[in-house]
Parts: structure tokens; C-alpha cells; sequence
């Protein structure tokens, strides 16, 4: 959900030519499917058995609409489960409203959170309008979807009731986060809870309220479905991230994890997050010496690892961005618009992150909301990240680019025009073809030039943090405790070029750990802090 229109600012950053590593000796080429009458989706689940996709939920229409009463029609949600057979160009589909009210509504919700395990395709969350509620809610409930057995009973259009089951509980109530699994653990990372009409202006037609949270669980599928070990990771400045893209990762010491790209909103400023976040087994770790400039709002994403040089890359799709390149000059439109943008994320064999401009763009203003659905035919992690080391084609077919939203304007939400944009029909192959000889001349700056000292370390109440600008520049800090409780904080204040002090007084016994430093709404300084 996209909720102000900002002011169109430019800046000019410089396309360093470089050989930076690391290098992707690979070309990139998009080629449409056509399946006849296979309707257009956007922010739907997905599973995929034996070469086939099973999709559920999502959205007909395109961006949602600026006014309450218009935002979010039930009419528009998808209330069929399809089944598609891309090789063949045929697909199969049923209805949810032959299922118990629960589960048929939850079904039929947007930006649920949701994650395949083996043969099971588990959906928690969601954001629609219930009619059993009479109002737009974030749904409550854990489902559980037998993949092969309802992708059968629907090519054989028999009944499709007995391969769900669904519990309810207040920690599945989020939209706009991700589900993953790691190892025995489930990890419900992000999101928020929105109940009540959206509307662009803050007004009282909605409640919400951000997780800012990973939570972690197991899940029980056996004779029932339940959970257990539930634990809670809270931060209310890093983990406050909602329509974002979950990177899986295989790390530089080889462990496996994930990492948030982007997402909204920031406390003190209606903007996207710009630095990623690390997330492992048992911690996280916000990045904040590196900014993501190409992709800030979910999109088809596709993940690959290369063995040999120990890099991990993942490749956005068009989608929405902050920032986007016009002949040359990267451009920042805080409107967040539509892009044709394909860009790189890589991580080195050190663990230093680099993004790149590709040399192809999307077709249209369109990946907003897609998935992209990898090729399970060529070698992989259970995360789904495929290992480009093993694969011996010179050129092969990485995945499908599936659905999301397609724009006739670059900013149809702020002027009012999202009639003009729909969800997408559309299904593209995606191809890479090795090309040794591929330089990498489009590598983005993504640095942090901002730092800051504390004085004096350690102390008992009161502290000065002391920083340096070049320019002026608009200051605000956070800080937290072990709890992931704000227990200070500042306004966005404006300060000229030069060495400034803030003076910062806590309230007794606070025993503060972290200081998070904000400059120009878009750099962080994340710091650990001791005091007496």
C-alpha cells in the first residue's frame, strides 16, 4: 500500500566504470507467453509440483485507489485458485467460495505472507474486505494448502475442501511481510496490520500497526496443524519494513539466511528504507553502510549463487522505486513511481554488497507485485536460490516472470490515475546466456558518507553525539533498548554545513544498547552504546 504523493526531486549520481566486483558474465533476455484468457493478478501466493504453478489470492485490478470508499472492492479480489501449466499454455481453475467463510476469505486476500514446504504450501495474513466482518481487515489466520492434492482435484474438477486446514491466532495478523523457512524454523518477518479503509491523508477510516518484528515458530503439520516455540525479535527502527522484497542468502561463511531489500515506510518520513538488513538463524544486522538505490517496493526478484566466487546476486524486475535513470542521470522522484528498471544486488566473496544497473529494461512500466517463479528444473537450494556454478548451458531458462501491475504513467497514484493501470496478464521467460566478455560498466555508489561520535564512552545519563556536514542537511536519532523499545528519540531538524552537537538526556536506569543516527532521510548510522 502507497500512502503519500511527495515532491519530485533530481539528483545526479555518477555511473562509475569500473570492473567491480562481483562480475555477472551473463546476459539477461525477457521473452513474453501467451496462455489465451489467463487472467491478470498481482500480490498473490504461489507453489509450484511437478512443473505446474498453483496461485491464490491476490488482486484484478491495478494500484489501489486514493479514495476509501473506492479502495480495495471486493469485487475486485481474485476469488479463484488457479492451476497453470506453462509448457502446455493451459490452465485450470476453481472457486474459493466452495470453502468454510474463513479460509474462503482469507484466500481471496492481498500481500498474504506465505511459504512452500515441500508439499505444503502454508499462508498466514492477508489484506481484503470481509464480508462476515462488514469491513477491510488484516486476516488472523495460519492455512495450511495441500499442493499436489488440490493442483489434482482442480485439473479433475473434483471437490477441493478436504486440502485445507487453517488455525487462528493475533500472531498471524500481518500483511505485507514474507514467510521463510529456515532449517525447522519458520521466520514471519515484517508486515503490519491494517484494519479499515485506506486512505492517503491519515484520517480515521483505518487502524494500523507495524509488526516491527521477527517472529520465529515452528510449525506442525501432522494429524493437525499447529505451531509452537514462538519467540519475538522487536526493532521499531530497522524491522519497520512492509512491501519489501526478502532476499534468500548464502552468506560469505556459506550460512544460509536472508537479507530485507528496501521496504516502507520510515518513522520521521514517508520514504522508502534505503540500506538492507541481514537476518540469520539467531540475529540480524541492519546494513547500513550500503544503500539500495534501484528497487524499493515488492517485485519479481530472481537469487543465484555462484560457488567458485563464493557471490550471491539477486536480479529486481521493474517494479517501484525512489530512485530510476534517465538518459544517463539517476533520478529521485519521492512519489516512489512506476519503473522499467532491472537492477543487480551482488555480495562478495567478503560479504560487501554492490548494485548494478542492467542494460535491459522491462518492457513496459510493469513488475509491481510480481513473482518471479524460478525454473525448479535447473540446480537449487530449498531457499530457491539456484546454483549457477553446476549449470553447463550456454544459455538457459532461469524462470517465469509472473502477473503484478502494469502502469500507463510513471505516478498514476499521485495524480490520481489508477484507473490507468491494471493487473498484468502477462507471463515472460527469463533467460540468461553466458557472455565472458561482459563488463560491468553500471555500478552504483551505494556508500554511506555519513558518520558520528558519541562522547564520552561510556557515560551515565547524558551524551553528545558529534557529527560533521558538508551540506545542510536535516538530522533525527533513535534510541533503543534490548527490549526494541524507543526509549528517546528526536524530529527531523535542519542543520547547516559544519560540526554540530546534540546533547542527549535519558531517563534514569534506561540502559540504553543501540543509537541509530538519520541523515537526509536516506543515510543511517547504526551504533551499539555503553553506559555506566
Amino acid at each position: 500500500m502507497k500512502f503519500k504523493p511527495f515532491t519530485l526531486l533530481t539528483c545526479l549520481f555518477v555511473l562509475t566504470q569500473l570492473n567491480a566486483q562481483p562480475n555477472f558474465y551473463y546476459e539477461l533476455n525477457i521473452k513474453p507467453v501467451v496462455i489465451p484468457n489467463f487472467p491478470g493478478l498481482h500480490s498473490y501466493a504461489y507453489a509450484q509440483h511437478q512443473g505446474k504453478w498453483l496461485i491464490i489470492g491476490g488482486r484484478k485490478d491495478g494500484i489501489h485507489a486514493r479514495q476509501p470508499f473506492n479502495a480495495f472492492p471486493a469485487a475486485q479480489n481474485n476469488t479463484d485458485i488457479y492451476v497453470v501449466d506453462v509448457e502446455n499454455k493451459q490452465f485450470w481453475s476453481s472457486s474459493v467460495n466452495v470453502l468454510p467463510t474463513n479460509i474462503k476469505e482469507q484466500l481471496q486476500s492481498t500481500n498474504m505472507n506465505y511459504c512452500q514446504e515441500k508439499d505444503s504450501l502454508y499462508i498466514i495474513g492477508g489484506y481484503g474486505f470481509s464480508a462476515s466482518a462488514n469491513d477491510h481487515i488484516t486476516y488472523p489466520y495460519l492455512t495450511a494448502v495441500n499442493v499436489s492434492g488440490l493442483m489434482n482435484a482442480i485439473i479433475n474438477n473434483q471437490s477441493i475442501v478436504s486440502f485445507f486446514r487453517q488455525i487462528q491466532d493475533q500472531n498471524f495478523a500481518v500483511t505485507g511481510g514474507h514467510l521463510k523457512q529456515l532449517k525447522d524454523d519458520y521466520y514471519l518477518i515484517g508486515g503490519h496490520q491494517f484494519n479499515g479503509r485506506y486512505n492517503p491523508m491519515g484520517n480515521p477510516t483505518y487502524t494500523q500497526t507495524y509488526t516491527n518484528q521477527i517472529r520465529k515458530f515452528k510449525i506442525h503439520n501432522g494429524l493437525s496443524l499447529s505451531y509452537s516455540a514462538f519467540s519475538a525479535t522487536t526493532d521499531p527502527v530497522h524491522l519497520r519494513r512492509r512491501d519489501y522484497n526478502l532476499l534468500p542468502q548464502i552468506f560469505a561463511n556459506g550460512e544460509e539466511g536472508f537479507t530485507i531489500s528496501s521496504g516502507v515506510f520510515q518513522i520521521n518520513a514517508d520514504l522508502p528504507f534505503l540500506y538492507p538488513v541481514d537476518i540469520k538463524a539467531n540475529s540480524y544486522n541492519p546494513i547500513t553502510s550500503f544503500n539500495q538505490y534501484l528497487s524499493h517496493y515488492h517485485c519479481g526478484v530472481a537469487h543465484f549463487y555462484d560457488s567458485l566466487k563464493n557471490n550471491m546476486h539477486s536480479i529486481f524486475f521493474g517494479g517501484m522505486s525512489q530512485y530510476y535513470y534517465q538518459n544517463g542521470t539517476l533520478i529521485q522522484d519521492n512519489q516512489v513511481p512506476f519503473v522499467k528498471t532491472i537492477s543487480r544486488l551482488s555480495r562478495d566473496s567478503m560479504g560487501n554488497f554492490s548494485e548494478h544497473l542492467m542494460p535491459i529494461e522491462m518492457p513496459a512500466l510493469k513488475g509491481s507485485s510480481a513473482e518471479f517463479i524460478p525454473n525448479l528444473k535447473l540446480s537449487h537450494f530449498d531457499s530457491k536460490i539456484i546454483k549457477l556454478s553446476p549449470i553447463n548451458q550456454t544459455e538457459f531458462l532461469i524462470g517465469h516472470l509472473v502477473g503484478g501491475i502494469n502502469s500507463s504513467a510513471i505516478n498514476p497514484f499521485s495524480n490520481n490515475q489508477t484507473s490507468s493501470t491494471n493487473a498484468d496478464p502477462t507471463i515472460y521467460e527469463i533467460w540468461l546466456k553466458k557472455n565472458t566478455n561482459a563488463v560491468d560498466n553500471h555500478s552504483i555508489n551505494g556508500n554511506n558518507p555519513y558518520d558520528f561520535v558519541l562522547y564520552p564512552i561510556p557515560f551515565k545519563d547524558q551524551f553528545k553525539i558529534q557529527f560533521n556536514l558538508k551540506n545542510n542537511t536535516s538530522v533525527s536519532y533513535f534510541v533503543c533498548n534490548s527490549l526494541g523499545q524507543i526509549i528517546k528519540s528526536s524530529e527531523n531538524t535542519d542543520f547547516k554545513n559544519g560540526e554540530h552537537f546534540i546533547d542527549v538526556s535519558l531517563p534514569e536506569n534506561a540502559q540504553p544498547l543501540f543509537i541509530t543516527v538519520v541523515f537526509d532521510n536516506k543515510f543511517y548510522v547504526h551504533k551499539k552504546i555503553m553506559n555506566y
